[in-house]
């Protein structure tokens, strides 16, 4: 969306009490990039993320952890567009570095953004 423009934000990640859920509360620096608070957890078979954001928008994705990979993926029928992530973990766990990919055709994937998750403190 902005090419070669570094948007500084802040992620935490806890567990809702019983620790079937666990919450991403995300808030960015930059006006264009909204806030967000995302709720993960089982969904039929698999693990989904329902994301809400300051801007009033509602999504539901698929996730998954394996390997020490992280993926994030939504299929959207047009006139919208899917969205795919995969984030590796390094420096044991302390840090998350992935891109997210997007496709207006589900053919043809673009790199949307680069993150990079850095833990804080334990």
């Amino acid at each position: 969306m902005l090419p070669g423009v570094l948007v500084r934000g802040s992620t935490v990640f806890e567990w809702l009490e019983g620790e079937q859920f666990l919450i991403q509360r995300s808030r960015m620096e930059h006006p264009d990039f909204p806030d967000a608070i995302a709720i993960i957890g089982v969904l039929g078979d698999g693990l989904a993320i329902h994301t809400y954001d300051s801007r009033g928008l509602h999504r539901v994705v698929a996730t998954s952890f394996d390997d020490g990979i992280w993926r994030i993926w939504r299929d959207a029928p047009a006139p919208d567009f899917s969205q795919r992530f995969e984030g590796t973990f390094a420096d044991g766990g302390d840090t998350i570095q992935g891109l997210f990919q997007i496709s207006h055709d589900d053919a043809t994937w673009e790199d949307d953004m680069e993150i990079t998750y850095r833990r804080r403190s334990r």
